[in-house]
Formats: structure tokens, C-alpha cells, sequence
């Protein structure tokens, strides 16, 4: 340390004179010591006040540049010695290094500048001022196609850089997506892919770049699928496979680049992974089993993507992925549902599965989780019954296939994202009127769907309740499934939905509620009453907001409570009349005709 002392001062005198032998020297000694004990001899320097020098010694002619841009590439490997590096103007004439012929003197310098970027927004921002990005970015696009050692080491420290210079700072790796250094790192890939540090690089900086949105459309525009995919098929190592896939899993949200997944072969690659790893127990084969079945699930979100892999339900894949819901590994239930439920997209898909027992299979994979299950099977099958349930044809074939039954068993679940499942599903199985009178009488489901009306915490759960009771009546026209949905305190839930910011469940709560009037207006009479039902209908009818259908169905409900004394003497204290006559002129002629109708009934009644 005392010999460095000595240099540091020897330095000073010869940084001035510049008698390169001398300084070479000194240079030497200041590397050596970094290389011996990094952290202590980066203090001294600093310590020393010799940094602003190094600045004037970046000079492209002079021998001894390379040297200096590497102690200062040393030197910034410390967190502590990247602002002062900066402060002591070491960027911008590293900068100007850019653009030397020197291979030793690019290297040199391509590391000082990624180290200084390291974690540093003030040394980022600095290289950002000095346009040290797009020099690096030329650099990639001229020297990508060379393929000897020292031109790939270069390669390897420019995507470094970069990489450090932008990562996660959106700003920054949009500023290299707009350079177009994408479609360069997917040509670096492919020409360089038997190199495993540059490979690396590429890869991460993929990773990062590619969580940005505005990455997508360039990645898609490049062959970086099949580059992917080729260099998958090559690893045999967990490491690397792990990284490709930390690339792949933001890229596949592009439906594109999924398209473009699929017919590079990844599926294939998927599945085998799968079949290697499904009986494994080790830690890291389970995450790999779980990262290849849900990037699997992943590919099948995008329509061209899934009806390529469905292939009329003939296809491999599509039969593979069924071959999981019996199995007795979680994770491939989990994903063989979440498949199917993403197959299940359109009604000819749909259609076919149901005709082919997928049903079976989806309702045994539910007995196996129903005391103490996995929620996120159950959740999953309960998405790929109520998606299949969608085609009018599905329906009667489900629902004598048990489907109901094997969901009610879910009834007593806890977990919120199950609860919203089961009634999805059932609501989309009752469109037929025995269906719709067989379960609006059972007590159970009817008194839970109370319960479930009032989950302020989870507002779907709460909103597939209140349609699902809707539902109920709409659908069975049934008096006494209008007399279980009372008992279980229903109506209040009914009129609250009516007030709704959605005119989808304003409306089915306004046809529900003329249909109890219409059949049980004396049993629900004091239930109407007391959740002021009149008001909130003088206050639909007089709101200019609210759609056309919301007023035609209001005004058909006021004519049937009309029947009721009490509810008859709140339709007269309200003034009903001045709000109907004023709809006599609305556009709409539904609206217009019922507002006549009403209120020749509201004169007669007066």
C-alpha cells in the first residue's frame, strides 16, 4: 500500500507530462493493486483526488488509453465509486472511445461504461447525455456478423452495457427499442448461438426488453421464435433452460409471437419437459413441470394459436393436454383444465368436447377436490364447465350429464374465486325452465345466494348472485320458486340490483321483479315495500340517463304492483303521472307506446 501511495503521487507528476513509459508504469501498479484488493485500493484513489486526471488520459492515440479504461472500469465495479466517476467527467470522453478502431480500446471502455451504469441512474443519465447508447447499438448492428473469439468478447461486453444502461428503466429500453437494437440481438442470437456467454447476454437483455409493451411488435417482426426454440431444443442444463424461459413466458403474451411459438415447435419441446419431469420430486423439476405446463396454457390464450393446437380435436396436443386432467399431479390438473377451459372459446370446440366426454372427465377431476381441495383446480374446472356451458346445445347435455350436482357440492366453499366460478356455471346452465325450477327451489343454493348477495368484499361474487337469483325467476316463471327466494330475504338483493351501474343487471333485476308481481305480488308485497321499490323506480323513470329499456321495464313493473293497495297508495303519493306523461314523446317507440299504456292505468287507477 505505501508502493501504491508513491504511484498515486507519481501519477500526478507524470498525468501532466504525459511520458507515456513512465505512466505506463504507474498504471501497471494502480491495476495490480485493484487486482490484489479492489475495494481498499478504489478508496485510496478516490481519496487521492487523482480521478478528474484520468479524464485527460482518455485519449484515442495514445498507448496507454486501454489501461486507463480499464482501472476505471476496476474502479467501478464498487457501488461507491460510480457517482464519482462521474462527477469527475470520466463519461463523456469515454463516450468519444466509442468510436476508436482499437479492439482492446472498445473492450476497455465498453466495461468502464457498463460498470459506471450498474445500478446508477446518475451514471445512466450521464451516458444517456453523451449518446453513448446508439454508438454501442451501431457497433452490434456492424460487428454482428464476425464470428472470431475477441470480436465476440467485444459483442459480449456492448450487450453488457447495454443491458446495465437500461435495465428496468422503461424510458431507457424504450430509447434502445426505438434504435431498432432488437431485431440486431435476434441476428447476434442466431449467428452467435454456439458462444454461451453472448448467448447469455442476449437473453437477458431479451428478458428485460421484453417486458415493455412497445418491444412486441418489433420481437414479432424478427424470427426470435424459432431462435428460441432452436436453442431450447440444445440445453440440457435447468440454468439455462430457466433463462429461455424467463424470455419466453412476457413474449407469449403477444398473440403473434404465441402463433409464431406454435409453429416453431415449442408445444412439442412443452410437452416433452412435461413427460420427463412428471414423476420427479426434485425441487427444481417441479418448477420446471409447472413453468412448461403454464406456458403451455399460456400459448392456448391466443385464438390462432389455440385453434392450431386443437386441430378439430384431433390434434396430438389437444390429446396430450386432456391425458393430464386424470393424473395425480396437481400442477397438470390444474394446467389440463385451464387447457381445456381455454380451448373451450368458441361453440364449435365447445361442442365437440362436450359430445366427447370432457364433461366426465372435468366432473370426476371436481370429486377428487371436493373435501379440502386444491381451490386453484377447483377454480380452474369450474371455468372450463361454465365456458363449455355457453352453446345452447351444451346445456341440456350437461345438465342430465350431473353437472349441477357435481357443482353444488362446492356450495359450502370459502374461497371467493370458487364461489364466483360455481355460479358463472350454473347461470349459464339454466336457460331451461326445469333446470331453473328444480334449482330455485332448492333451499340451500337459494339461502347461500342471500348470503352471497351481500359480499361487499367481492364484488363479482356478489354480482354473479344477484344474477343468478334473477336468473331463477327469469327463467322458471315458477311461483314457488318465487316463494323460496322471499323466505330466504332474496327481494331486497332484486331491487338494490336494480339500481346497478351495469343496464345488463339493471334490466334482469327490472324483469325478475314484474314477474313476482305478476305471480306472487302478495307474498312479496311487504319485502318490495320495505326496500323501496317505488321510489328507486320514480327515481329510473325521471333520470334522463337511463336507457331505453330500463324505462319500457320500469313502467311495466309500476302497472303490475298496481295490485297491491299499499304499494298502489306509494304510486299515487309519488306524482307518477307528471314523469310517465313527460315519456309519452321519447324517442324510442317502445318507450313511448308503454309510457301511454302506464299512463292511461295510472289515470284509471287514480
Amino acid at each position: 500500500m505505501d508502493n501504491l501511495s508513491d504511484t498515486l503521487k507519481k501519477l500526478k507528476i507524470t498525468a501532466v507530462d504525459r511520458t507515456d513509459d513512465s505512466l505506463e508504469g504507474c498504471l501497471d501498479c494502480l491495476l495490480q493493486a485493484l487486482a490484489q484488493n479492489n475495494t481498499e485500493t478504489s478508496e485510496k484513489i478516490q481519496g487521492s483526488g487523482i480521478l478528474h486526471l484520468f479524464s485527460s488520459l482518455l485519449i484515442p492515440q495514445s498507448s496507454c488509453t486501454a489501461k486507463v479504461a480499464n482501472i476505471i472500469a476496476e474502479l467501478a465495479k464498487n457501488e461507491f465509486m460510480r457517482i464519482p466517476c462521474v462527477d469527475a467527467g470520466l463519461i463523456s470522453p469515454l463516450v468519444q472511445l466509442l468510436n476508436s478502431k482499437d479492439q482492446e480500446v472498445l473492450l476497455q471502455t465498453g466495461r468502464a461504461l457498463g460498470n459506471i451504469c450498474y445500478d446508477s441512474h446518475e451514471g445512466r443519465s450521464a451516458v444517456d447525455q453523451a449518446g453513448g447508447a446508439q454508438i454501442v447499438v451501431d457497433h452490434l448492428r456492424s460487428l454482428c456478423s464476425i464470428t472470431d473469439p475477441a470480436n465476440e468478447k467485444l459483442l459480449t461486453v456492448f450487450c453488457g452495457m447495454l443491458m446495465n444502461y437500461s435495465n428496468e428503466n422503461d424510458s431507457l429500453q424504450a430509447q434502445l427499442i426505438n434504435m431498432g437494437v432488437i431485431p440486431t440481438l435476434v441476428k447476434l442470437l442466431g449467428i452467435h448461438c454456439q458462444n454461451a456467454a453472448l448467448t447469455e447476454m442476449c437473453l437477458v437483455a431479451f428478458g428485460n426488453l421484453a417486458e415493455l409493451e412497445s418491444s412486441k411488435e418489433q420481437f414479432a417482426s424478427t424470427n426470435i421464435a424459432e431462435e428460441l426454440v432452436k436453442l431450447f431444443k440444445k440445453q440440457i442444463e435447468h440454468d439455462k433452460r430457466e433463462m429461455i424461459f424467463e424470455v419466453l413466458a412476457p413474449l407469449a403474451e403477444n398473440d403473434a409471437i404465441k402463433l409464431q411459438l406454435v409453429e416453431a415447435g415449442l408445444v412439442e419441446c412443452l410437452l416433452e419437459i412435461v413427460q420427463q419431469k412428471v414423476d420427479s420430486d426434485k425441487e427444481e423439476d417441479i418448477a420446471e413441470l409447472k413453468t412448461a405446463s403454464d406456458l403451455m396454457v399460456l400459448l392456448l390464450l391466443g385464438d390462432e394459436s389455440m385453434q392450431k393446437l386443437f386441430e378439430g380435436g384431433k390434434g396430438n396436443v389437444f390429446q396430450r393436454v386432456l391425458s393430464w386432467i386424470p393424473s395425480n399431479n396437481h400442477q397438470l390438473q390444474l394446467a389440463g383444465a385451464l387447457a381445456i377451459a381455454n380451448f373451450a372459446r368458441n361453440d364449435g370446440n365447445c361442442i365437440h368436447m362436450v359430445d366427447n366426454g370432457i364433461v366426465e372427465k372435468l366432473m370426476d377431476l371436481l370429486d377428487r377436490h371436493v373435501e379440502d381441495g386444491n381451490v386453484t383446480v377447483q377454480h380452474a374446472a369450474l371455468s372450463a364447465l361454465r365456458n363449455l356451458a355457453i352453446p345452447v346445445v351444451n346445456k341440456a347435455k350437461m345438465l342430465s350429464a350431473g353437472v349441477t350436482e357435481a357443482v353444488l357440492k362446492f356450495l359450502k366453499s370459502e374461497m371467493p374465486p370458487v364461489q364466483f366460478k360455481l355460479l358463472g356455471t350454473l347461470r349459464m346452465l339454466i336457460d331451461a325452465q326445469e333446470a331453473a325450477e328444480q334449482l330455485g327451489k332448492n333451499v340451500k343454493l337459494v339461502e347461500r345466494l342471500v348470503e352471497w348477495c351481500e359480499a361487499k368484499d367481492h364484488a363479482g361474487v356478489m354480482g354473479e348472485s344477484n344474477r343468478l337469483l334473477s336468473a331463477l325467476i327469469r327463467h322458471s316463471k315458477s311461483k314457488d320458486v318465487i316463494k323460496t327466494i322471499v323466505q330466504s330475504g332474496g327481494i331486497k338483493h332484486l331491487v338494490t340490483m336494480a339500481t346497478s351501474e351495469h343496464v345488463i343487471m339493471q334490466n334482469e333485476a327490472l324483469v325478475a321483479l314484474a314477474l313476482i308481481a305478476a305471480l306472487e305480488l302478495g307474498t312479496a308485497e311487504k319485502d318490495l315495500e320495505s326496500a323501496k321499490l317505488v321510489q328507486i323506480l320514480h327515481r329510473l323513470l325521471a333520470d334522463e340517463r337511463s336507457a331505453p329499456e330500463i324505462k319500457y321495464n320500469s313502467m311495466v313493473l309500476i302497472c303490475a304492483l298496481m295490485g297491491s293497495e299499499s304499494l298502489h297508495k306509494e304510486v299515487q303519493d309519488l306524482a307518477f303521472l307528471d314523469v310517465v306523461s313527460k315519456l309519452r314523446g321519447h324517442e324510442n317507440k317502445s318507450v313511448a307506446q308503454q309510457a301511454s299504456l302506464t299512463e292511461q292505468r295510472l289515470a284509471v287507477e287514480s
